[in-house]
This record gives structure tokens, C-alpha cells and sequence, in this order.
């Protein structure tokens, strides 16, 4: 008998992978060409600017970033100033960031270029393949929340 071999091609997980990378890096030369920001950098300044004020550590939670990456990125927009930190006044471990003007200026200026972004890439596409996308995404974000045993349920 043979082992069993897994067909990454055809992986579920590494499709998903890949697939969020090609969409991640095709989108991401639009804010490299308009600001020269990196993908972490413009996780930060869109999450901040969604969010308003948000801790480092709730940034890599929003954006699924390591704290290494959140720093880097929080101190290069810092060292361009769009961006502040303030410290907590309960928790000196605790810095509250915010965009500054400047940086909500960004924000607003790639917000229409994200929306384009997302319809072109949606437009190569049907109307049922957008819809099947959109709730088969739902459905696994649901079923991958903490406490939703329907992964593990099919799976034993």
C-alpha cells in the first residue's frame, strides 16, 4: 500500500493561501504606487482609519498581523506622521493610536481606489459565482468562530 500523498494544488487551505496572497499583492501596488506603503503599514493606516483609535495589540488582532509587524509598521507611519500614540492613563503598557491629519488624509484618498479595486476584481465574475463566493466565505468564517464545533463535528 502506498502512502497517501496531499495534492497541494488541491488543498483547500493552501488554495485559500494562495489565493489571498495573489489578491493581497495585486491590490497592494496600488498603495505602494500612491504612499510607498508596505502591507502592513496599510493594514494600520486602514485599520486605524476604520476604527479611529485602536491599542497595537488590537491592530494585529484586526488585521491577523504578528506584533513584530504591527510595530514596524506603526513606527513607520509615526516616523511620516500619520500617526500618534498616546498612553494609557490605566495601563502605561498600553499606547492608544491614532491617525493624524495627515494620515486620515491617506486613508481617505485610497478608500475609493480599495472600493475600485474590489469591484474590478469582483466584476470578472458572475453574478451566482459572487454570490456562491460571498456565502461560501460566510459560511466557513462562521464555522471557523471559536466555539462552533462544525469543523469538528465533520471532521471526527
Amino acid at each position: 500500500m502506498e502512502p497517501e500523498v496531499l495534492e497541494l494544488e488541491s488543498f483547500l487551505p493552501y488554495r485559500l493561501y494562495r489565493l489571498a496572497d495573489t489578491v493581497s499583492r495585486e491590490f497592494s501596488r496600488v498603495y505602494k504606487e500612491r504612499h510607498g506603503l508596505t502591507r502592513p503599514e496599510w493594514r494600520t493606516l486602514s485599520g486605524l482609519g476604520q476604527r479611529g483609535t485602536m491599542t497595537a495589540t488590537e491592530l494585529g488582532e484586526q488585521s491577523a498581523m504578528h506584533k513584530t509587524k504591527v510595530s514596524r509598521a506603526v513606527a513607520e507611519l509615526e516616523r511620516r506622521r500619520w500617526l500618534t500614540r498616546a498612553p494609557d492613563e490605566n495601563d502605561r503598557r498600553l499606547e492608544h493610536l491614532t491617525l493624524t491629519k495627515a494620515g486620515l488624509a491617506a486613508y481617505r484618498e485610497m478608500v475609493p481606489l480599495a472600493k475600485a479595486f474590489e469591484r474590478e476584481l469582483l466584476a470578472r465574475l458572475g453574478v451566482e459565482e459572487r454570490a456562491a463566493i460571498a456565502d461560501g466565505l460566510a459560511a466557513l468564517e462562521a464555522s471557523l468562530t471559536p466555539g462552533n464545533s462544525r469543523v469538528k463535528a465533520r471532521s471526527s
